[in-house]
């Protein structure tokens, strides 16, 4: 079945929102949340499965165990309750739990890089449970996103170069592209496109990682 971006979004947005707007608000919250919500997906762009290993709000992991979820393995720390956007996510810990001040802090630390700036924001508006503290990580990258709100090849494929090209030191085998295409494409995706990519991009994305395969750089193809 071709991958139907559009669809893929509008199926994503209806689970956000029921997981997101808080039962125990007032209708008058839930309404301002709802708002609020509608305005930080058409700004960052629509709900996601999981991110491609090198966008920038993952790619501070251990080379080794490539990560496509926000968590401590990529600096967080204090996450709870988090729902995941094209260039963007949303965490609600307790307020109670003091984790919202972890979120702040460990977001403050995490390394510069040249493609994009990652900050957090807490929001003035009741996300999951009148009991949490919503904050909005966010990523603002360094150039214009492409029409759709996808990353621009120029930035995609430097960017994943960075993440593959040192796997050649301690890699025995190389994958299969079937079996990287989630891990470089993000989820959802389709054969030739994703909600992070668009089609040339992804095209380009899996050109150069056959090529590096093809080198033997890897070590020998792993098959099955």
């Amino acid at each position: 079945m071709a991958f139907r971006a559009d669809e893929a979004a509008a199926a994503g947005y209806e689970r956000l929102r029921a997981y997101l707007i808080p039962r125990d608000a007032s209708p008058s919250e839930r309404t301002r949340s709802e708002e609020a919500l509608r305005n930080i997906v058409e700004k960052y762009g629509p709900p996601v499965d999981g991110y491609p290993t090198w966008h920038p709000l993952v790619r501070n992991h251990d080379g080794q165990t490539p990560e496509t979820h926000p968590n401590d393995r990529c600096g967080y720390e204090g996450l709870d309750h988090t729902v995941y956007l094209a260039h963007a996510f949303i965490t609600c810990p307790y307020t109670a739990s003091g984790k919202p001040a972890e979120v702040i802090d460990s977001v403050e630390r995490l390394p510069s890089h040249i493609a994009a700036t990652i900050t957090a924001e807490v929001l003035d508006v009741s996300f999951y449970n009148t009991g949490t503290t919503s904050i909005l990580v966010s990523c603002e990258w360094s150039e214009l996103l492409e029409p759709g709100g996808t990353v621009p090849k120029r930035l995609a494929v430097p960017l994943m170069l960075e993440q593959e090209l040192p796997c050649w030191t301690w890699a025995q085998r190389a994958e299969l592209w079937e079996t990287m295409r989630p891990y470089l494409l993000g989820n959802p995706h389709g054969q030739r496109s994703s909600l992070f990519v668009s089609q040339d991009t992804a095209l380009a994305i899996k050109k150069i990682y056959l090529a590096m395969v093809d080198s033997g750089m890897f070590g020998p193809l792993k098959m099955g």
